[in-house]
């Protein structure tokens, strides 16, 4: 079976070969190709190399190189939009606890098989020969894809990896895997022994954001979290009922679609303001907190699952009272993917809110505090009790103008 790539990269792949490297395509491109996903990233390893200012020198002429990791053998090429890495076989040693406590040697003349061996999982192990055109799998990954089986290359490097508890978790998620037997035990034994405790919370929120972000299921990833023990780490989980797990995990999958036509950044919150709907306050700092430092994202997950409205007998003094607190088109697919019984209510929400436009942003005010310096005013304490009182007005539809707001006074 041939795997499809860009046909610029046929250049770069000549000119290898005629300085006798060997170039192979590995990792999630081959895995993405088969399951018919498109990827923007490839990864590229080079086999039979003997000077790394060789391989900067043929690459340089295809576009700009970033260097860093050079010193493990790692090259970036930006070609048009896609960002190609090419890195060289190596081995890895686990040295410390954590996950980068590994030594890395570089083996230029290393097997496929060998080099693979340090992946870690099956469907991670695939490599494709541009030459002979035609895909190396030495660990039965291609079938395991197949029946949608996550197993692990090797179990002993595995458990090496903290990481890979996590990897795991979104693996599942994303590409709706069943994990093999002897890595589910795996995987509950590195939690009991505390090994997500061994990273840091940046890599933890990486592996969770693929999770939510590129899952059409991510609550497959969360109950499979579950099942290996994984609640022990986020044991905010614990402090809610089962019945509520559920009804989370339902409204995590409803806002996948709800969400399609967002950012990146704007999905997230919504989806993690929907995990910590149902905790209880100091639970939403935790959970929270083992994800990131970011006071922002925080505020507005936080914002989202605070704000209340009553959704019956709707009128326009409330929809423009709630835009002062809240985007309301953040807070739809919120209430869409928790209160899917008040759809109706919720989309007249969100058609009244455009109506008045307030969908995005509070009403703006038609008075502002220039306005009453104009009509000779000068500024004080008593400003914000005037213009708040002017906007309350304004909100209530006492006045539709600005000459109207001002004689009102």
């Amino acid at each position: 079976m041939l795997i499809h790539y860009p046909k610029k990269l046929d250049e770069i792949f000549k000119k290898l070969t005629q300085n006798s490297i060997k170039p192979i395509i590995v990792g999630g491109y081959v895995r993405d190709t088969l399951l018919n996903t498109a990827s923007k990233d490839i990864d590229i390893e080079l086999y039979n190399v003997t000077s790394l200012q060789n391989i900067e020198k043929i690459l340089k002429d295809f576009g700009n190189i970033n260097k860093v990791g050079k010193s493990f053998g790692v090259y970036k090429l930006h070609l048009d939009d896609m960002e190609i890495d090419f890195s060289l076989p190596r081995e890895d040693s686990k040295q410390s606890s954590g996950h980068k406590g590994f030594h890395i040697e570089i083996k230029s003349s290393l097997d496929f098989t060998t080099a693979a061996r340090r992946r870690d999982f099956t469907i991670n192990a695939m490599g494709y020969d541009v030459v002979k055109k035609e895909i190396l799998d030495p660990f039965g990954g291609r079938e395991d894809l197949k029946k949608r089986v996550l197993r692990a290359v090797d179990l002993q490097k595995f458990g090496e990896d903290p990481l890979r508890i996590l990897r795991a978790v979104s693996f599942v998620g994303r590409f709706e895997l069943s994990a093999e037997k002897k890595l589910h035990q795996l995987l509950q034994k590195m939690i009991h022994n505390q090994a997500l405790q061994e990273l840091p919370k940046e890599r933890i929120f990486e592996e969770i954001k693929k999770l939510l972000l590129k899952s059409k299921r991510p609550s497959l990833g969360l109950y499979f979290l579950q099942s290996i023990d994984g609640f022990v780490f986020f044991n905010e989980f614990q402090n809610i009922k089962k019945s509520e797990i559920t009804l989370l995990f339902d409204a995590l999958e409803r806002s996948v679609k709800l969400l399609n036509d967002q950012t990146d950044k704007r999905k997230l919150t919504v989806m993690l303001a929907l995990l910590c709907s149902k905790f209880f306050p100091k639970d939403q700092d935790s959970f929270l907190n083992k994800l990131t430092n970011s006071k922002d994202l925080k505020e507005e997950i936080k914002k989202l699952i605070q704000t209340e409205f009553q959704l019956s007998n709707i009128n326009d003094y409330m929809i423009y009272k709630l835009a002062t607190k809240i985007e309301i088109a953040l807070f739809i697919p919120y209430l869409l993917a928790l209160f899917a019984q008040k759809h109706n209510a919720i989309t007249k929400l969100e058609k009244r809110s455009k109506e008045l436009g307030v969908f995005h942003k509070p009403l703006e005010p038609l008075v502002q505090g220039r306005d009453l310096i104009d009509r000779g005013l000068k500024p004080s304490k008593e400003f914000s009790v005037i213009l708040n009182t002017l906007y309350e007005k304004q909100m209530q539809g006492e006045f539709k103008t600005k000459e109207d707001a001002l004689s009102s006074y």
